[in-house]
């Protein structure tokens, strides 16, 4: 039975896609693998028995990354899976900003007598404009970027997308009609809209700086529902207040932002529907099954993609390693194996960065369970052994 701990509220649908071999419990110094929403973990220590952690969303910086990756313990993010939550909610900031709805819902509310006759008067001030024809700069092209981008162009919207870095699938998934640029500025200076779908690295920290203000079109609206970190402040609030940007849309307040009449600002809401938390638990439970049982990896963080599908009957032993991404590794592995005169039926290897995965099935009737096999795979470099048989 495996022990898999939850650190937030997880949706239920999702945690009953874990089979029978689960067990749900609270203390996580306990547990296989973690599912986690939004909480830190930065401060954490590790079982070492830990061997996953799944984050149930796509950001994960709440999680000590290269911590986990020194300590074999792989971490999963969820992407996709909230991106048409996300979607809807930046169709809805758009139309939010184009017809000044959060002024004209403050105005109603604090409306006391002659309502009717008032509303007639009164809701000329809030007149705005439509979306359709207006053009929208997508930064980013990933799940969340093509699902708005293929939407706004539905909607009637002039489309162009930025991403020096599409994938192939992103580019499949993306219309034919939208054009794609390596010039962001390009883009700046012709969108009325610009929406932020890019991660928040190293490489993007502050990346719309007053330079990039300085590209975008007068009164632009920039909506940001990707991170926090990926705006300079200071930039943005001298161009609000020059009348360079009309608006800012963001799903991350602050207290320098709360209040700013030209800010619309959600409390965090971009995952934040039952059908999203459903779908991000679910591929969260599910990553961490195929890992546990399989040793097979997709949509880690910090370390690479790998897979062996699934295990061979008759091959009913795999071998699953990570290790330090340095020379001979895999030549030292193979050599161990033969040194047992152990048949390798199939293997792959691969690497991302500093850490590599190596999954291998063996021919089933070879005895590899041995102390001295496993004493033997324990030199520098390897991070953790595991090894995995089919369910009797």
């Amino acid at each position: 039975m495996y022990k898999i701990a939850t650190l937030n509220k997880i949706s239920p649908k999702g945690l009953r896609t874990l089979t029978d071999n689960y067990q749900i419990i609270d203390d996580p110094d306990q547990a296989d693998g973690i599912i986690v929403r939004s909480a830190d973990m930065h401060e954490m220590s590790f079982s070492k028995d830990l061997l996953a952690i799944a984050r149930a969303g796509a950001g994960v910086n709440n999680i000590p990354l290269e911590r986990c990756a020194s300590q074999g313990i792989v971490v999963f993010n969820s992407p996709g899976a909230n991106a048409n939550a996300v979607k809807e909610l930046v169709i809805t900031g758009m139309l939010m900003a184009s017809r000044h709805v959060p002024e004209a819902l403050r105005w109603t509310a604090a409306l006391k007598e002659e309502v009717k006759k008032t509303v007639e008067k009164g809701k000329s001030q809030f007149a705005g404009n439509e979306i359709k024809g207006k053009t929208l700069g997508v930064i980013g092209l990933g799940a969340i970027g093509v699902l708005v981008a293929n939407a706004a162009r539905q909607l009637g919207m002039k489309v162009i997308g930025y991403d020096p870095y599409i994938s192939l699938k992103s580019a499949h998934e993306l219309s034919n009609k939208i054009p794609v640029t390596s010039d962001m500025g390009e883009i700046l200076e012709v969108s009325d809209f610009i929406t932020i779908h890019v991660p928040a690295i190293d490489s993007t920290k502050g990346m719309f700086d007053a330079r990039r203000f300085g590209q975008m079109k007068d009164g632009a609206v920039l909506l940001n529902y990707a991170r926090d970190t990926l705006v300079n402040e200071d930039a943005l609030l001298d161009a609000l207040e020059s009348g360079k940007l009309r608006y800012y849309l963001t799903d991350f307040p602050n207290s320098t932002l709360i209040g700013h009449d030209k800010v619309i600002a959600t409390p965090h809401l971009g995952a934040s529907t039952a059908e999203a938390e459903d779908n991000c638990a679910q591929m969260a439970a599910e990553e961490l099954m195929e890992y546990i049982e399989k040793g097979n990896i997709s949509n880690s963080v910090n370390y690479p993609n790998c897979s062996l599908g699934e295990m061979d009957p008759e091959a009913n032993v795999r071998i699953a390693i990570l290790n330090r991404n340095i020379p001979s590794m895999l030549g030292k592995i193979t050599g161990i194996l033969a040194d047992f005169n152990i048949n390798i039926r199939n293997m792959t290897n691969t690497s991302k960065g500093d850490y590599a995965c190596t999954l291998i099935d063996i021919d089933g009737d070879e005895d590899v369970t041995a102390e001295e096999f496993l004493h033997k795979m324990d030199f520098e470099g390897i991070v953790s052994v595991r090894l995995l048989r089919l369910p009797k």
